[in-house]
């Protein structure tokens, strides 16, 4: 599929000729599902912790008397029944990633990308560069090109200009190539690739 190239002015620059094993598949969900459920767990902090009755810090010694009182045989308050007790199979810390092949992720990243080109909402730009870092000015040529909601995916290595005229502008993320993936593709409205960026999709499902 042929896609039109436009630079950052809104000028014509060519045109570029996108692989059909990247971006013409037939999306599934399911997958698409798999490869942000694996990226959002692996993200995940897991930091969420209880006190079980072991780590609270009460008296051992036993309530009251075993016999005579009528109440039930209780021996700590630091059980889970108790106010101030334990939590009985509380949360503790622990990591939420799970694993995933290889060839699912890289398949999910492929249905991503048809997503994008399925829906017309891919733009291939020249060059992800600027002169100066003016957010302003950078915010006037989104708003030229109808960029509100976007994710822009430079070469290996991004303008330094581009990346910090851009990086105050609400719902617009800038990542190299290398950082492309699922989650943020999906995320946003607008996928921007650059022709650098392009070029190494394809050298790296070749």
């Amino acid at each position: 599929m042929d896609l039109k190239i436009t630079t950052l002015a809104g000028k014509d620059a060519g045109k570029v000729t996108l692989s059909a094993e990247i971006f013409g598949l037939d999306p599934r969900d399911d997958i698409l599902q798999r490869v942000v459920r694996w990226q959002l767990a692996k993200k995940q902090q897991g930091t969420h912790k209880a006190k079980g009755r072991a780590e609270i810090a009460r008296t051992g010694a036993k309530m009251y008397k075993q016999k005579g009182t009528g109440r039930a045989r209780h021996h700590s308050s630091r059980a889970p029944q108790f106010r101030g007790g334990g939590k009985a199979h509380g949360p503790v810390v622990r990591s939420h990633e799970h694993s995933l092949p290889k060839k699912v992720r890289a398949l999910g990243l492929k249905h991503a990308l048809s997503v994008k080109a399925k829906t017309s909402s891919l733009i291939v730009i020249d060059e992800l560069a600027l002169g100066e870092a003016k957010t302003k000015a950078l915010i006037a040529t989104f708003a030229k090109l109808g960029l509100t909601n976007a994710l822009m995916i430079g070469g290996a290595e991004l303008d330094a200009n581009f990346k910090l005229a851009a990086s105050n502008i609400p719902n617009i993320d800038v990542l190299p190539i290398q950082g492309i993936n699922v989650y943020d593709i999906l995320r946003r409205g607008t996928l921007v690739l650059s022709k650098a960026a392009v070029e190494a999709l394809e050298e790296r499902f070749k």
